[in-house]
């Protein structure tokens, strides 16, 4: 299929429902089985939703929020407010009544949408409380109520109102930053960032109207709105929304996806899954598994010489069609493509979910680059890297940021048009971002290699030094360390200390089961104080830093019964941790590990 180059996000909606007007766009599980929307019926709701917001006064520059998960209205919702020449600003359903607050008014949003009951009744007031707002409505309503999302739709259906010249440089959308050192900054990122980011993406992943996703990467993220929604719907694609992350197992199973967005959280799992599957049932089992995969890796090794082997490609076929195709079938048994951002993976993950036949394709981005800035896809891939970067970007690579450093690393500076705008009302924060040419300093910590593969090695606002003058960048460390089955999360420290110690975040389930086969008795809090326990976390610790620096090692640490969450603070929507309230809560228990 000849592939199209869009400049608006009106124009990607207006030629995919002309050109797949009967096709599926959206399933929804309902009632036990998957109900789907065609492009064709979407873009008749869009045009509803459009003429209702048109009714209430929605104009080119205003902005409509909206408080949902992933769902057909969101994306409705979305198509209209962009056709109008308005800015779509979405939150999630998991954040806090007071940052959905501040979120409303600082993009100074007309309209809110809502998807639950429970929420349209926590927001309902703030139309008479807050300056801008003027009108909230709720998904859970009956078309009847006036204040439904229905009755918004009914009304459009009733009063149309075609879409506005979209010029590209307006701003489409307000994504926030999940604000991990402050408040959430508001992104201004315009048809022309996000339009640039599909034409790129589009030119390196080939997927076309015969692909289709299970979709559970939030819309309100940037990686989950581009890459899927926008880039998938682009290409005549279709999404089936993920009823839960705890039903994605039979999601997958039920509508066989051919493409899987996510980040390494959900790669971890499958990893974490099967490791500790091969360890419990032993055997010939796992000598199959694990001689399947030794032959995986001389397969690779071969390749990457440009050369086979009968004997190797006769095992494959013996191992993944006896091993490796059943693990495969538990996406559905179609996977072609899994694509994975928001966070670095680690490439151990990555190699193990590419041996089992699954196409790993990692990418790096911010939500300030719209967000994907570089790419590994078929036929440019290194593991371990985040790949080359996307037409027309440049990447930059400051090493003045560095001090003692001759290892290559630098600060990545991004230019190209994928760059925000800025972020809404703050022109000093912008200003340290943006250079004089408008390239955007990442942040980030990272490196290129001789092919114009981008490695990425870190936070420079994370990093820290020891006494002894090394710097520690803790992030990849931990997610090393959280690789193990019996670990959930760890927190790094050592800031101007002699050496690392952390907090250590058990896997509850795994550590009961494994003191269960111990004989070792008392609730889970006793459990953590138990020297056998701490015995194995210490030993787990050794085992998954084994390619830290002698420097990094963590010396001590301290067990946590509560993980980190959203609802506790310590992580962002998007579950990056909070370091400075993890800190804040915890400072005196690190402090006391280095008594």
């Amino acid at each position: 299929m000849k592939q199209s180059s869009y400049s608006d996000l009106v124009d990607v909606l207006t030629q995919s429902v002309a050109k797949h007007a009967q096709r599926n766009l959206f399933g929804t599980k309902v009632d036990g089985s998957w109900q789907w929307i065609t492009y064709g019926a979407f873009g008749k709701r869009v045009d509803h939703v459009r003429g209702g917001l048109a009714e209430l006064g929605v104009k080119q520059g205003d902005t409509v929020a909206i408080i949902a998960a992933n769902r057909v209205e969101w994306a409705i919702a979305a198509y209209a407010t962009y056709g109008l020449g308005a800015r779509f600003c979405p939150m999630y359903e998991s954040q806090l009544p007071k940052d959905w607050e501040y979120i409303i008014k600082d993009s100074g949003a007309k309209v809110l949408l809502t998807s639950t009951y429970q929420i349209f009744e926590q927001t309902r007031d703030w139309s008479q409380e807050l300056d801008s707002l003027e009108n909230v409505f709720c998904m859970a309503l009956p078309e009847e109520d006036v204040t439904s999302f229905g009755s918004l739709e009914a009304r459009g259906r009733n009063h149309p109102t075609p879409v506005v010249d979209i010029d590209p440089e307006w701003v489409c959308g307000f994504i926030y930053t999940s604000g991990t050192t402050g408040k959430p900054k508001g992104v201004l990122l315009t048809h022309n960032n996000i339009c640039s980011n599909i034409n790129g993406v589009s030119a390196i992943l080939p997927v076309d109207h015969a692909d289709v996703s299970v979709s559970f990467l939030p819309w309100a993220h940037s990686f989950g709105q581009t890459c899927e929604l926008h880039c998938l719907l682009s290409r005549g694609a279709a999404m089936a929304i993920a009823e839960s992350i705890d039903k994605l197992v039979d999601n997958f199973g039920e509508v066989r996806p051919t493409v899987l967005y996510a980040v390494p959280r959900i790669f971890n799992r499958i990893y974490d899954g099967l490791q500790k599957r091969m360890a419990e049932e032993g055997g010939l089992k796992k000598a199959l598994f694990e001689a399947g995969m030794a032959n995986a890796e001389k397969r690779k090794q071969l390749a990457a010489r440009g050369q086979s082997s009968f004997v190797v490609e006769s095992k494959h076929k013996f191992f993944d069609g006896l091993v490796f195709s059943k693990v495969r079938d538990r996406f559905g048994g179609r996977l072609k493509y899994a694509c994975s951002g928001g966070a670095a993976l680690s490439p151990d993950v990555a190699d193990f979910i590419d041996k089992l036949g699954i196409m790993v394709c990692e990418g790096y981005g911010l939500t300030e680059t719209s967000p994907i800035c570089t790419a590994n896809h078929p036929g440019a891939r290194k593991i371990g890297s985040v790949g080359q970067p996307l037409k027309g970007v440049e990447v930059i690579i400051d090493t003045s940021v560095m001090e003692d450093d001759d290892t290559g690393n630098g600060e990545i500076v991004i230019k190209g048009p994928n760059v925000m705008k800025g972020y809404h009302n703050l022109p000093e924060e912008t200003a340290k971002v943006m250079t004089d040419d408008g390239a955007f300093r990442t942040g980030d910590m990272g490196r290129l290699d001789e092919d114009g593969f981008l490695y990425i090695t870190g936070r420079i606002k994370e990093q820290y030094k020891l006494e002894n003058g090394k710097y520690v960048v803790p992030a990849p460390l931990e997610e090393l360390v959280q690789l193990s089955p019996y670990v959930v999360q760890v927190f790094i420290h050592g800031f101007n200390k002699p050496h690392n110690v952390a907090l250590v975040v058990p896997d509850r389930t795994a550590l009961e089961g494994w003191a269960k086969d111990r004989g070792l008795s008392g609730n889970y809090k006793d459990l953590l104080d138990n020297d056998k326990v701490y015995a194995l976390i210490e030993a787990q610790l050794e085992k998954y830093s084994k390619d830290f620096k002698g420097y990094e090692r963590i010396r001590r640490f301290k067990l946590l019964e509560e993980e980190f969450s959203v609802e506790n603070g310590m992580l962002t929507p998007k579950l990056s941790i909070k370091r400075k309230v993890v800190m804040d809560r915890y400072g005196d228990d690190l402090e006391s590990l280095y008594s």
